[in-house]
């Protein structure tokens, strides 16, 4: 595998000097990485295989999003990987050549060439030495593109398969580098403790570069998000096993400088991206609320609590947001009651919800288009806890986004076409690489 393109790197470097580009890529994605510029062309969707739904495979599932294409909204290529392996979340390296993707219960590795031709993607490579490699993490989670390197946030660990465990580094060509694992009461490896609750858990990681921040932030270990959701929920030893923190690290030296405390399972971090907004938001699954981590005058960093989403007490479980590129709004999906919520954030420390809309029985996942006018939401959250039945919707469906009220495109159902549970989505296009 090689290192990023000429291409990629004169989009990379003349992003914030050329502001009259305009790009439309996700805006969840890593900073060091090129975005696409025009429309995406593709998206792709990391997908679980389901027993008695096509070959039963986890898949990389690709849709032609081309809207002059003759097969807008159409299946074009699906990559089965064999087996079926809790198929999770999936990033691509920083030059955006391959895209890595996970399972949380085998703790295997894929890495898809997407730059060769990226309507047509290839299976490149596959780690089956996850644990081995990095001394018992377990649950690759997400994958996070720095320069030449991935960082890897795990779920669990493998002595005990709860929710203590690291964050991964391996090489753009797969081979591993570094296991960082979270600081815990025990441990708190020289990071300072803003409460008493150091859990060492981990879910989600990203980084503000100009400020030389990562964050990261926790859910839960093995043991509980490969139990059945409704076990789960009566089981009150497991209820406790879920994460309460959001810890802030060195970006260079990947040292955990504060643990911050933030309950009910904190998942998604999104940065904002405006030169001068020194904040992120994530959501707390299990208490409803919108938190935002953020740096004072000094640089210190805090966490609060700013918003509830939903009605808390009916627990919607916020899981997916997606922040907009010009930081003054967030989209929330709430995966109890299938809905997406649209928050006004131009003030960050008082967001207000504007607007609501049920997209399935359940949703999972939401990206939108950097220029904001296309969302695509999809529906799965893990294969134990995806709802039952008539409620078990999967697929994928495409928005846009008038600034008033979402306008589909088109859906598809996921089982119907025989691919299983539509999980995480990310966009391709062939203009980064010159095809």
């Amino acid at each position: 595998m090689k290192f990023r393109s000429l291409k990629s790197v004169i989009i990379g470097a003349t992003m914030l000097a050329a502001p009259s580009v305009a790009y439309a890529d996700e805006t969840c994605q890593s900073p060091y990485m090129p975005k696409i510029t025009g429309e995406e062309e593709f998206v792709y969707v990391w997908t679980l295989g389901k027993e008695g739904i096509g070959d039963e495979s986890d898949k990389l599932v690709t849709v032609d999003v081309r809207k002059d294409s003759d097969t807008y909204g159409k299946v074009i290529g699906s990559i089965s990987v064999g087996g079926r392996n809790e198929a999770h979340h999936a990033g691509f390296t920083a030059d955006r050549r391959y895209l890595w993707a996970g399972g949380l219960d085998t703790n295997k590795i894929f890495i898809f060439d997407v730059h060769s031709d990226p309507g047509k993607p290839t299976l490149a490579k596959t780690i089956d030495t996850f644990v081995k490699d990095t001394g018992g993490a377990v649950g690759p989670h997400t994958f996070y593109g720095l320069p030449g390197r991935m960082m890897i946030s795990a779920l669990s660990n493998d002595k005990d398969h709860g929710g203590r465990t690291a964050l991964v580094e391996y090489s753009n060509e797969g081979e591993y580098i570094a296991t960082h694992w979270m600081p815990t009461a025990e441990d708190p490896r020289g990071a300072k403790i803003a409460s008493d609750v150091v859990d060492g858990y981990g879910y989600d990681v990203r980084a503000l570069i100009r400020k030389n921040v990562m964050l990261s932030s926790s859910f839960t270990g093995w043991s509980n998000y490969m139990m059945d959701f409704g076990q789960m929920l009566e089981d009150a030893e497991a209820m406790k096993r879920f994460g309460q923190t959001v810890v802030q690290w060195d970006l260079h030296s990947r040292k955990p400088k504060k643990v911050m405390h933030v309950p009910g399972a904190p998942l998604e971090i999104r940065f904002a991206w405006g030169p001068e907004n020194n904040y992120a938001f994530t959501t707390a699954a299990l208490t409803s609320k919108l938190w935002l981590i953020h740096a004072d005058d000094n640089n210190e960093w805090h966490a609060k609590e700013v918003a509830d989403i939903g009605d808390p007490a009916s627990i919607p479980l916020p899981v997916d947001i997606s922040i907009s590129a010009d930081d003054t709004r967030l989209w929330i999906n709430t995966f109890m009651d299938g809905k997406t919520r649209l928050f006004d954030i131009s003030d960050p420390h008082a967001p207000k919800q504007i607007y609501e809309k049920v997209i399935a029985d359940q949703v999972n996942m939401v990206s939108q288009s950097w220029d904001g006018e296309r969302v695509y939401f999809t529906s799965s959250l893990l294969a134990q806890w995806d709802k039952k039945g008539e409620s078990d919707d999967q697929y994928l469906k495409a928005y846009d986004w008038d600034g008033k009220d979402l306008k589909l495109q088109f859906e598809l159902d996921f089982y119907e076409e025989g691919l299983g549970r539509a999980h995480i989505m990310r966009f391709g296009s062939g203009e980064l690489y010159g095809s």
